[in-house]
């Protein structure tokens, strides 16, 4: 069995020496080619090339966004390649993740543990056994997401996230809040909620101050915490959504509230929508724009749809 593994050099909780050891205990199972990332997109270029020279396995050694950029390159494979019939899942390598990075949503919702040594070993028990399942994806316009993605105070909070990272803060729950907290007060026009949701044969959902789309559950985690506002999503279904109608302070506060505390918030302010194929979000003005936990600008319209039986997972 051939493999790739795709290390993003970067990845928070490993290390130089532990990454030798993931090396070495995955060349006990397969035959391993290694390569580092080094820019933007490398990943899905490393995850696209694998899969159009018939590698069985891509491991992924990184964060949320290192995956989200191998699976792009595995479904741009899928779709350059000649005289592919059946399902998209067998006709492409399988995806493995090793969990890297800071919060590792989707290796988690796979239930891998969150400790990268552990979760390596789960992995190589499920190659050597020919272990796997086969997921459903997001798309996102033209680009495909494993967990989440959302516009609008969302997304503005994963930027402000993103911009105190780089400015050396480490991504911590409080880190969260406070990016929170700064963009709900600070940050958003709250008279004026933007956001709409049009679905085929369906009225639209109007005045919608924030979108989240789930291809599975949980949405994100607060260090061990869980966040769920649609423990229903499953990569087994379509897409789940949470909206809130406005960002008034008390019903806003109270939905952050529930879902802090319990998850799945109700109220006269949240719309949810439940194993959906396609729908599309517009905004009046352009919107912060977020997949997998990554920020890719502005965004006035995108259209989002379910991909079932999209992609086999080694776990």
């Amino acid at each position: 069995m051939r493999a790739l593994l795709v290390v993003n050099p970067k990845a928070t909780t490993t290390s130089e020496r532990s990454r030798d050891v993931l090396v070495r205990a995955l060349r006990s199972a397969v035959s391993l080619t290694v390569e580092y990332t080094d820019r933007r997109g490398h990943a899905a270029a490393l995850a696209r090339a694998a899969a159009e020279s018939g590698v069985d396995v891509v491991v992924t050694l990184g964060g949320d966004g290192t995956i989200n950029e191998a699976v792009n390159g595995l479904m741009a494979a899928h779709s350059a390649l000649d005289g592919i019939s059946g399902p998209r899942a067998n006709a492409l390598p399988a995806l493995a993740v090793v969990p890297g990075g800071s919060t590792n949503v989707f290796a988690r919702a796979l239930g891998l543990p969150r400790d990268w040594v552990d979760g390596a070993s789960v992995i190589l028990e499920a190659l050597r056994e020919g272990r796997h399942r086969v997921i459903g994806l997001g798309r996102a316009d033209d680009r495909y997401f494993t967990f989440a993605a959302g516009l609008g105070l969302d997304a503005a909070v994963v930027r402000r996230v993103e911009q105190a990272r780089l400015r050396g803060r480490k991504s911590t729950p409080a880190l969260y809040f406070r990016s929170i907290a700064g963009q709900f007060l600070f940050g958003e026009d709250r008279k004026n909620p933007p956001l709409s949701i049009e679905r085929p044969g369906e009225p639209s959902e109007v005045e919608l101050g924030t979108v989240v789309v789930q291809n599975t559950a949980p949405w994100t985690y607060l260090g061990d915490r869980p966040i769920n506002p649609n423990p229903e999503a499953s990569f087994d279904r379509g897409l789940d959504v949470i909206a809130l109608r406005r960002l008034a302070v008390t019903s806003t506060t109270r939905t952050f509230a529930q879902l802090a505390t319990k998850g799945d918030p109700q109220g006269k302010q949240v719309l949810h929508l439940h194993d959906q194929a396609e729908f599309t979000v517009v905004a009046t003005r352009p919107q912060a724009f977020q997949l997998d936990g990554d920020y890719l600008g502005e965004r006035q319209k995108v259209h989002f749809v379910s991909v079932p039986e999209a992609l086999r997972v080694i776990c």
